[in-house]
């Protein structure tokens, strides 16, 4: 091996013992199957897109949240969503306020649905990817094909986004 291959060899190896040893040696993030969508970091701190209340049979409170690109691109009114944007709806059973009546707390947490725009990657679903997850775990191949059909059967016209960005 020519020495500087034998350089270049042994500075990729350090580089990735470096980026194991900052992972804290962690296994990756499941993906979900399809579109091999993970849980971004951090999203529970990213800023609201917009609240939603689902009736039957899901009963549901979900938040909408996005990240820094998508929350550009929602207040410059960008359509269609540039590359990087990510989606996220966290979603929990709805249960009456046990301090208000007429009011509805979240109760248990059910889904965490990911939504990725990658016009390369994603091309053949306008540019999504899609990944359902439950307790941190992605859901099964069969639920993944549905996300991609119902956007495109109802949002096509807005670059298959349903949400609105709360005023």
């Amino acid at each position: 091996m020519k020495p500087m291959h034998a350089v270049a060899l042994l500075v990729a190896v350090a580089a990735v013992a470096l980026i194991a040893t900052a992972r804290g040696g962690e296994e990756p993030p499941p993906a979900a199957p399809v579109f091999g969508v993970t849980l971004p970091d951090g999203y529970r701190d990213w800023p609201l897109i917009a609240p939603a209340q689902e009736a039957a049979p899901f009963d549901e409170l979900r938040a909408v949240v996005g990240n820094a690109v998508a929350m550009r691109a929602f207040r410059d009114h960008q359509r269609p969503f540039p590359d990087g944007t990510v989606l996220v709806k966290r979603a929990w059973k709805r249960v009456p306020s046990p301090d208000f009546a007429s009011a509805s707390i979240p109760g248990g947490a059910t889904t965490v649905q990911v939504m990725v725009k990658d016009s390369r990657r994603y091309a053949a679903t306008g540019g999504w990817g899609y990944g359902r997850f439950i307790d941190g775990q992605p859901v099964d191949e069969a639920q993944h094909r549905t996300c991609h059909a119902c956007h495109a059967a109802r949002v096509k016209d807005r670059d298959y986004v349903f949400t609105h960005l709360a005023p």
